[in-house]
């Protein structure tokens, strides 16, 4: 490198977004992640040892994929390759592959390739990765934000150990913020910035667990608000809101108005009131609540209060669910909308949600045995015991029914399931009636 890239290199460093010169350089600078990089578990050992094989980092933007493959770079004695799958093409693998060859055979130095976006590369371009990868040629560390078992030939990921990165903790992210807001080297130190309370408290929340979403709105916040008399910069919560251009809405996903706003989300539908649903499911939204819990609580409303009204109100929940963890923001938006209003507007029953805790309650106080005739006579010597004799098989018999006793003597005469007149519960009390009519 000559003079003249070493000051644009420079330039270029210094002139770069907050987030990019924050990057941690080691890795006891990374916050958040300790369920991976935490002392003493896999990746924390494997980077510090420089033992590390083929990984592939799973997670939302934000949450430090990019950061960690940086730390790996700052740490391994293996030249270190970047490819952005976005905009590399097969020249550009077969180039990174012939110098890493080259290095291995010449010097006995390892290569390792951080493919960004590898979820871009189509399957011929990661099939073309895998022999490479196979014989120990390259070293390869993917970063993708979508589900890898759907995205990553399934060769690739059988060849590689793959870490779920999670959305960084509220606590991470104030961590952050502070450290950018004082750091004079890399960070906005030299503006002499405060960050109040409630600003930091908001950014952490609004940011949905993204560090880069909130080093973002913080710099633009510094870059744009005039020194107060005392000379420093304030960061209030109106300049926050301004700058992530989100209006402040009082919500704390850990506090009563996470609560609040839940339980009144799960009551609309339970109350088949399909407006409510969608403002509570518009609220959590907007205030970046995790999209995964919220799809859990329209599959347990689809059980609980819909039930077998309408058995396809849970297909409809799971489904959606499943597509949530695929698609993601903002799309994702659209597909609990129909869920949670299709569980709105189904009729509604909560028997099967009775039924199973009036038997467990019995469960727990009563002692039974299962009748003699319904236990398994398959084993050898079961015959001799009694086991199976007399059990009636139910389709022998007219509308493949035969009247027998199932529950223990104990409680022969208790129920526990009491179909309602409700959506398809009816039919089922219908059939009930007449299966059992002599």
């Amino acid at each position: 490198m000559d003079l003249f890239d070493y000051m644009s290199e420079k330039k270029k460093e210094q002139e770069s977004p907050l987030a990019s010169r924050m990057r941690p350089a080691s890795l006891e600078e990374v916050v958040g992640q300790e369920h991976i990089i935490g002392r003493g578990k896999l990746l924390y050992r494997a980077i510090k040892a420089d033992k590390l094989s083929s990984i592939l980092f799973y997670g939302p933007p934000g949450t430090g994929k990019t950061t960690l493959a940086r730390v790996i770079a700052n740490t391994t004695s293996a030249e270190f390759t970047q490819l952005n799958a976005t905009t590399a093409g097969k020249k550009d693998m077969e180039e990174v592959v012939k110098a890493a060859r080259d290095r291995l055979g010449m010097y006995g130095k390892k290569t390792i390739l951080f493919v960004d976006e590898i979820h871009r590369f189509n399957k011929s371009q990661q099939d073309y990765l895998l022999p490479f990868v196979e014989d120990g040629t390259i070293v390869l560390i993917g970063a993708t934000t979508e589900n890898p078992y759907f995205e990553v030939n399934g060769a690739l990921i059988s060849r590689s150990v793959i870490f779920e990165l999670h959305p960084l903790e509220k606590k991470d992210i104030r961590k952050l913020l502070q450290r950018a807001v004082t750091d004079m080297d890399r960070g906005l130190g030299s503006f002499h910035v405060v960050l109040e309370e409630d600003a930091a408290e908001f950014l952490a929340d609004i940011a949905g667990g993204d560090a880069r979403a909130a080093l973002n709105a913080i710099e633009l916040g510094v870059l744009t608000t005039q020194p107060q008399e005392d000379g420093k910069i304030h960061i209030d919560l109106e300049t926050a809101s301004e700058c992530i251009q989100k209006r402040i809405v009082r919500y704390d996903k850990t506090g009563d108005q996470h609560y609040d706003t839940i339980s009144a989300f799960i009551k609309s539908m339970r109350g088949s009131d399909p407006d409510a649903t969608t403002y509570y499911l518009a609220k959590m939204l907007y205030a970046g609540e995790d999209i995964k819990f919220i799809s859990r609580r329209i599959m347990i409303s689809a059980s609980e209060d819909v039930g077998n009204a309408d058995p396809q109100a849970l297909v409809v929940a799971t489904a959606a669910a499943q597509a949530v963890e695929r698609i993601g923001m903002p799309e994702a938006r659209i597909i609990l909308s129909q869920a949670a209003n299709y569980v709105a507007c189904a009729p509604k029953s909560n028997a099967a949600y009775l039924a199973v805790n009036r038997a467990l309650e019995s469960v727990q106080n009563k002692k039974t045995t299962v009748p003699v005739h319904l236990q398994d006579a398959h084993y050898k010597g079961s015959e001799k015991l009694g086991h199976g004799t007399g059990y009636l098989y139910a389709h022998d018999y007219p509308n493949h029914y035969v009247e027998q006793q199932y529950l223990p003597d104990e409680i022969k005469d208790e129920t526990f399931y009491e179909p309602t007149n409700n959506g398809y519960e009816k039919v089922i009390r219908e059939y009930f009636t007449k299966i059992h009519q002599k």
